[in-house]
């Protein structure tokens, strides 16, 4: 049993953490608060192959190892959260359409979608429609040689920057298990009909825009049913979301790192009754919490990494754990790091608060963390029981 990383790895790591350190946490704080989108860190992204984290090296991507793709949204949001959004939900949709895709559909777009050139991301949710995908009501209607497709998508993440986006819809309403009628297509977003209608505001995650679709008689070509075949798109969506929980559950890892990091500096040069406040225990109990915890969700979520190369099938135990635990760490060691700080944690002119508005998203995207529970809890009454090696 090795919890080291490979030298691969430590490079890959020292590699994003010297980027993150120069070119990303000098300029967050200005581009989060003027809500500008990051134009240069996005083609910096590019330069460096992030976008092509999941396509495989076939295909023009890294095809990184699934410990390598978990360390670089973990490295990438200690520096800000919304700058690991520009290359999230992305690298999910290129997971999507490698693992599910027809050779055609992948020639067609993932080396595009390495490079940068070709932004993506997921079309899932919608008004009515969150964490029960099986309700959505967006439909696909077969006429000729396309699918029409007619509804609306909301909280889409790169929606006006994707040239490509999956959709999810229903093919067959007729069915009488709802999950048997849903399929993906694979929407160009420059097709007739598709209308990003407007940015949705938010208390955090500012960089990337989060936007509501319309979708009205968007006619799209049979040739770009994911995988060819009707009726399989709630699973590849579910199988796709394993992979963003990983991806989640480093980004709050992340977040919470930049918390504790900001935490043990501020209380080793805030002096109160003529010493450091890092020598009052209360702080160094806060301290000695913080530091534990993320170190036991780190663990957790390259365990859940690890456990994605290898299983071979879906990882549903160990993907919402990590996910569920992460987040929750990350919005306690926020607030730990906001109480540490006192009213310089409240001050917008510190990173604190923006970690503070910014942990809560990752308890609630990629499905709450209450979901995950049921989804552990079912995993385990489903199989022994046993959790671990």
């Amino acid at each position: 049993m090795d919890f080291e990383l490979t030298d691969e790895q430590s490079l890959f790591r020292k590699t994003l953490r010297d980027f993150t350190n120069a070119e990303i946490i000098p300029v967050a704080q200005e581009l989060e608060r003027s809500g500008t989108y990051p134009s240069k860190i996005a083609v910096r992204f590019m330069e460096l192959g992030l976008f092509g984290l999941n396509v495989p090296e076939e295909y023009g991507g890294l095809g990184v190892d699934r410990v390598s793709y978990a360390l670089a949204f973990e490295e990438v949001a200690r520096g800000w959260l919304g700058a690991a959004g520009l290359f999230g939900i992305h690298s999910v949709a290129c997971w999507l359409v490698s693992r599910n895709g027809t050779e055609e559909q992948k020639q067609r777009y993932l080396p595009k979608m390495a490079t940068g050139e070709l932004r993506s991301g997921l079309a899932l949710t919608e008004p009515g429609a969150g964490t029960d995908l099986q309700g959505i009501v967006t439909t696909a209607t077969r006429d000729g040689d396309h699918y029409v497709i007619n509804g609306t998508k909301t909280w889409i993440t790169n929606a006006r920057v994707a040239g490509m986006l999956p959709v999810l819809v229903k093919t067959d309403k007729s069915t009488q298990k709802a999950h048997q009628g849903m399929s993906v297509l694979l929407v160009d977003t420059d097709t007739d009909g598709f209308t990003v209608s407007r940015d949705l505001p938010k208390l955090g995650y500012k960089g990337p825009e989060t936007c509501e679709l319309i979708l009205d008689q968007v006619r799209v070509p049979k040739e770009n049913l994911l995988g060819g075949t009707e009726g399989k798109g709630l699973q590849q969506v579910l199988n796709a979301l394993e992979i963003g929980r990983i991806n989640v559950a480093s980004r709050a890892v992340g977040v919470a790192t930049a918390a504790y990091e900001a935490a043990l500096k501020y209380a080793g040069e805030r002096n109160a009754f003529g010493q450091p406040i890092s020598n009052f225990q209360a702080i160094q109990l806060k301290l000695a919490d913080m530091a534990t915890e993320i170190q036991a969700a780190r663990l957790l979520t390259y365990w859940a990494a690890a456990r994605s190369d290898s299983a071979g099938g879906r990882i549903d135990l160990e993907a919402g754990m990590a996910k569920m635990y992460a987040s929750e760490v990350a919005l306690k060691c926020a607030l730990d790091s906001m109480r540490i700080h006192g009213a310089y944690g409240y001050s917008a002119e510190f990173i604190i608060e923006r970690l503070y508005r910014d942990a809560p998203l990752m308890a609630i995207g990629e499905g709450t963390n209450d979901l995950q529970r049921l989804l552990i809890a079912r995993s385990l009454i489903a199989g022994s029981g046993r959790i671990g090696w």
